[in-house]
């Protein structure tokens, strides 16, 4: 995995959460996942980085009902959803680049965020550095690059104009190119020896979705969306009619309706 290669993932474009929320089960279940592996009992004070909505928020805040909860996001739209009511949840604007914590965490959790993020090398051992003494760093990212379904968003970024032409910047060709989160053993190798207790783990979800252009709709929430703001009206209408098509051969319709989209998440669950 680089930290070399240029990127656009972490820009400043708005989110829409509620295209973002049009598949909330199949989002929240890895998140529901990743918090029940987590041993602390009673930690006093808990961060979730890149809460979005803060669905995953408030689950956090209710298993443990005493700690006080920092929910970090960069996104304005996403923090302006209805939040929780409860007095322990800390809503904050921040990028989680820089962010700094106000007082050392016993949990750092974060929920399909930190792929959007560039230096991993440097960035993970950041964070478990913030860290309390026995404290915890949990972490779930899509493992999304190799699928057919993003594969073919760069491939259509190639070649996808008319007559076989590119789509976009040569910088946004290059960034879609990246490959932004490592494999399990770069993880594995870059805590080992820094951490006392380390469990990586992956999982395919088979997410099964009703409707044509369903896949579509689901990276539109995502890994679409900083593709989508990069191109002009006219490009971007182009790359969603190559696109749609591809991924309607990639992704057929079953006789009773439904497509599968198989996912794959990368887990882990670190004690400093």
């Amino acid at each position: 995995m680089s930290d070399n290669e240029p990127s656009l993932r972490r820009g400043g474009e708005p989110w829409d959460p509620q295209q973002y929320e049009k598949f909330s089960d199949h989002r929240l279940r890895p998140a529901a996942e990743l918090l029940a592996r987590i041993p602390l009992t009673s930690p006093e004070v808990i961060v979730d980085l890149g809460c979005g909505p803060g669905n995953v928020t408030r689950l956090i805040a209710k298993r443990w009902p005493a700690a006080r909860v920092y929910a970090i996001d960069n996104s304005e739209e996403m923090l302006a959803r209805p939040q929780s009511n409860s007095t322990d949840i800390h809503w904050e604007h921040a990028d989680i680049a820089d962010w700094v914590p106000t007082e050392a965490p016993d949990l750092i959790y974060s929920n399909a965020a930190l792929h959007w993020l560039d230096h991993h090398r440097a960035l993970i051992p950041r964070l478990t550095g913030c860290l309390r003494a026995r404290g915890c760093l949990a972490v779930q990212m899509p493992l999304s690059w190799d699928l057919p379904s993003h594969r073919l968003m760069r491939e259509t970024l190639v070649n996808g104009g008319a007559g076989g032409q590119p789509l976009g910047t040569q910088e946004l060709r290059t960034s879609a190119a990246r490959k932004w989160v490592g494999d399990a053993e770069f993880y594995f190798d870059l805590l080992t020896g820094t951490v006392c207790n380390l469990d990586i783990w992956e999982t395919e979800y088979l997410q099964v979705f009703e409707g044509e252009d369903a896949v579509l709709e689901w990276v539109r929430g995502t890994g679409l969306r900083p593709i989508l703001n990069a191109l002009d009206d006219d490009e971007r209408a182009v790359f969603l009619t190559t696109y749609r098509r591809r991924l309607r051969e990639a992704y057929p319709v079953k006789p009773d309706g439904k497509i599968l989209y198989p996912f794959r998440r990368l887990f882990m669950v670190a004690v400093v």
